[in-house]
């Protein structure tokens, strides 16, 4: 049976509190910090505080490393507690100028800046040659050079706590072998839809002030219109470089039923958090989803001796 040990640190003491029954970790992919929430009993000499550190195990393994954000009491000697990992502090705001630097860079000046532990952190390769962010979030700061990445080299990286160390890794390496069937969940949710980011037809606008004409650029799917009827996206240009090629690319992109899937109380694995891909093989109805996918969103419980895991997957026709 799995065994999940917390530990508090207040003042040099560690202390092993009795945790009541019902653990949950969570971690998203992009944007929020990981979490931990339990309920520990206030007996013998336990004290601690706010911004104490808590470290989490399972059979002896660490899985999450934090800091305590929130004590919450009621008349019995339970004590709720709410802790996050450093990515909490990204949630920090500030303002920035740099030149010349890469994500991983930048993410480096900013730990230092902040008292931000660091693990692995990969090179992104991909310089940004000037900007200046101001009173934004440390999140929304860091995500920038990420996405001009995505966008330049085609790679995509995952920030992410990893027991106390900020990492930062190219999600292509970020694979489990954590097979997910129709044995290993209990249940899945999955919706297929036009109604969010379907288009049939794309349609681009340029306002030629040297002709005094509206160029207009066209890619359209007359199938997917019959069949789903007209369903537009239109955007205006600020220059006609390309216009073409983005209309292509945009119907290539936008031109397919968006897909919703998560996978309930699967067999738990410590191993499988926000951002690593997972082999998933599950026959939905109207496909069979059996390729690796993204773990959007993860929720890890440790219940009753039992220790399920729920995913939000992306990838493909799938988004979050």
């Amino acid at each position: 049976m799995p065994e999940v040990k917390v530990y508090i640190q207040n003042s040099g003491v560690i202390y092993e509190p009795c945790v009541e029954e019902g653990i949950t970790w969570s971690t998203e992919r992009k944007g929020v910090p990981g979490k931990l929430t339990l309920a520990v009993l206030k007996a013998g000499a336990l004290n601690f505080q706010e911004g104490n550190a808590i470290r989490a195990e399972l059979d002896g393994v660490p899985f999450f490393y934090g800091f305590v954000f929130k004590k919450q009491r009621t008349k019995g000697n339970l004590i709720n507690v709410i802790a996050y990992d450093q990515l909490r502090y990204l949630k920090n705001k500030d303002s920035y100028r740099y030149r010349n630097k890469t994500a991983s860079e930048l993410l480096q000046m900013i730990a230092a800046d902040f008292n931000l532990q660091c693990g692995m952190i990969d090179d992104t390769l991909h310089k940004i040659a000037k900007r200046r962010e101001d009173e934004k979030t440390l999140f929304d700061i860091i995500q920038y050079p990420l996405d001009e990445t995505l966008k330049a080299k085609r790679k995509l990286y995952v920030l992410y706590d990893k027991v106390g160390k900020l990492t930062l890794q190219n999600i292509e390496n970020m694979k489990v072998d954590c097979l997910i069937n129709a044995e290993a969940a209990e249940d899945f949710d999955y919706s297929s839809s036009i109604d969010e980011s379907t288009y049939n037809k794309i349609k681009l606008l340029y306002d030629n002030e040297q002709t005094g004409k509206r160029e207009v650029y066209i890619a359209q799917d007359g199938n997917a219109m019959n069949n789903w009827g007209v369903l537009q996206y239109t955007e205006s240009l600020n220059s006609s470089a390309g216009a073409q090629s983005k209309a292509d690319a945009l119907l290539k992109l936008y031109n397919r039923k968006t897909r919703h899937l998560r996978i309930q109380n699967c067999f738990g694995d410590i191993r499988v958090y926000a951002g690593v891909s997972v082999p998933v093989t599950l026959s939905l109805g109207d496909i069979v989803a059996n390729t690796y996918m993204i773990c959007e969103k993860v929720t890890h419980t440790f219940r009753n001796n039992e220790h399920t895991m729920t995913l939000t997957v992306i990838g493909g026709d799938f988004v979050a």
